[in-house]
């Protein structure tokens, strides 16, 4: 009988200690939060020294301490980032991603934090293509899913090619492979500060709008996101991280 009642005890103890087990690592999940980037999109985001490092980064820690959560980094091809918010692989993200209507269909976009452009990047001896109109016909390079995709695409003529990244589409125009790149403003004259073989054309673009994005209808936390990024406008903070990476 004794012998009996030890057993019981000893499950029940099991069982006690792997409850204990479970809620513990609960609530060390629920402290992580996760952003979804693509972490080749200087200043914005990217890699320096094995770290993320960028606009988006920072202004995303400030939000999870500001969540009193750990943030998390999922670093993936740019293409893959609203899937990996669909599917709850991330909880939100940040990656220098311009609102549009197609994407306004698939996520919630929290209040704009950035205002942008299109720019051209090209070889600095280049002079037949001085502006967007001398785009047709040529070949281009953009990175997947992006906006400077979609005005490649609508250019009369154009062979355009797709990468995971700008810095691909970069090595690819400085081997001559392609003519041009399209992208975002702010990273193409950081990609042509580290590439002074290159140079910068300006096309009359339309103006784009940066903004964080989380799962379509998680209103509670685009709410949370949308409060710290008014209180890092409101209170400076987010000039401050601007001005580090711009100056």
């Amino acid at each position: 009988m004794k012998k009996r009642i030890k057993i019981i005890t000893t499950l029940i103890l099991v069982m006690v200690m792997s409850l204990m087990t479970i809620v513990i690592t609960g609530c060390k999940e629920e402290k992580v939060i996760k952003m979804g980037t693509n972490a080749a999109f200087p200043p914005f985001e990217y890699i320096e020294g094995g770290k993320f490092a960028g606009i988006d980064i920072e202004l995303s820690e400030a939000i999870a301490k500001d969540l009193g959560m750990e943030l998390k980094v999922e670093n993936m091809e740019f293409g893959s980032l609203i899937d990996a918010l669909s599917s709850g692989k991330v909880d939100f993200v940040a990656a220098g991603m311009s609102v549009d209507p197609d994407r306004e269909k698939q996520v919630d976009f929290t209040i704009n934090y950035y205002n942008a452009t299109q720019a051209i990047i090209v070889k600095g001896d280049n002079e037949s293509i001085k502006g967007d109109a001398d785009l047709e016909g040529k070949k281009l390079g953009v990175q997947t899913g992006t906006t400077g995709q979609d005005v490649a695409e609508a250019i009369k003529d154009a062979e355009v090619s797709k990468y995971d990244n700008g810095m691909e589409a970069v090595m690819d125009l400085k081997n001559g492979k392609i003519d041009a790149v399209v992208i975002d403003n702010f990273p193409a004259q950081k990609y042509v500060e580290n590439n002074p073989e290159l140079k910068i054309v300006e096309g009359d673009f339309e103006e784009e709008y940066y903004a964080m994005a989380v799962k379509k209808g998680n209103t509670e936390l685009l709410e949370k996101i949308n409060a710290t990024l008014q209180k890092l406008i409101d209170d400076g903070t987010y000039q401050e991280i601007l001005d580090k990476y711009t100056n």
